[in-house]
Formats: C-alpha cells, sequence, structure tokens
C-alpha cells in the first residue's frame, strides 16, 4: 500500500503509487466525504461500460447500496486521452455526477464507458464493498435482461424503502455502525 497526498506525493510506502492516482485524486478533490476508491475491470461490470449503458435498478439487492442506476459515464475524447487520460477519466466521472444532480455518497459508483468500474466508500473497506455489490449487481441485470429482454426498472417506491431503510435519517436497517 503506497499513501500519497493530494498532489501525489507518496507520503508512506516504498512502491509506485498506481497509475491511476490522478483519477481518484480527482475525485478526492471533488467529494471529500469519500475516503476510499476502488477501480476494477471486473467482467460483468465491464461488459456494461463496454455497451456504454447504466446498469439499471431492477431489485433490491442493488437498492441496499445504490440510490438509483448506475451511471455510465461517457467515453473520453482524444483529446482528453492525449492530454491526461488519468486526470480527465476523474473529470469525466465527476461531469457526469454533476450532469445527473448525483450524490455519490448515494450511488457510489460509476463506470466508464469503454473503460471499466469505479466505486468509493467512506473508507477503503467500504470501497472495496461496493465494488463487490457492483460487480453482483451487474451480473444480476444481465441475467435478468437474458430472461426477459423487455424488463423494466422497479418501481421508484422500492428503491425508496430499501435503499432508506439502510441510509436514511430514519434507517433500522442492520446492526448499529454497520459500515456497509
Amino acid at each position: 500500500m503506497v499513501v500519497t497526498d493530494l498532489d501525489g506525493k507518496v507520503l508512506e510506502g516504498d512502491l509506485n503509487p498506481s497509475s491511476d492516482l490522478p483519477t481518484h485524486v480527482e475525485l478526492y478533490k471533488a467529494w471529500p466525504e469519500i475516503g476510499g476508491i476502488v477501480h476494477t475491470h471486473s467482467t460483468e461490470a465491464v461488459g456494461w461500460a463496454q455497451a456504454g449503458r447504466d446498469i439499471p435498478f431492477y431489485g433490491t439487492t442493488h437498492a441496499d447500496y445504490f440510490y438509483g442506476p448506475v451511471p455510465c459515464a461517457r467515453s473520453l475524447s482524444e483529446e482528453e486521452v492525449t492530454s491526461a487520460y488519468e486526470k480527465e477519466t476523474g473529470t469525466v466521472i465527476i461531469e457526469e455526477f454533476a450532469r445527473r444532480g448525483l450524490d455519490p455518497v448515494a450511488v457510489p459508483g460509476i463506470v466508464v464507458r469503454n473503460h471499466g468500474p469505479f466505486t468509493w466508500g467512506k473508507d477503503p473497506a467500504q470501497a472495496v464493498y461496493h465494488s463487490v455489490v457492483l460487480e453482483e449487481v451487474a451480473k444480476m441485470n444481465r441475467f435478468t435482461e437474458q430472461i426477459n429482454p423487455r424488463v423494466t426498472p422497479a418501481p421508484q417506491y422500492i428503491l425508496d424503502k430499501h435503499y432508506l431503510r439502510k441510509h436514511g435519517p430514519n434507517a433500522y436497517y442492520g446492526q448499529k455502525g454497520d459500515q456497509h
């Protein structure tokens, strides 16, 4: 593990930081409420990213962690890729959340078109947990669409109930102090 500051300067560790550090720095600067970020190339979530599709809200597993569809950000332009690819990836993620008016705490992840998933949380453990949930939801949704190609998103009241009972002001689901 390598610890850096928000300028990318290594504070702890002997290894080189991830090449994706500039993406993470952009997200940390834009969203100070997050304390951990995970970027993978997991099979199912990458499938949605490559298809250029949001991961729709079809069921309660999704709603327990993501308040609405997991967005798919646009593909980076050639200029963005050649100028500062990793930094611009962060900029595109932030741009997509701003465009849709999304709260990064309520929707702790995204897929970037032609790239893959990014998830985050209040700390690294929660960011990893969200990454695992995102991959499972992506898989469930692919199965759902294979079984019923005409499926439609679940109703808003189900999303509200499942998300808010765990994360809302009157949350009652789970154990006290449950970080996930």
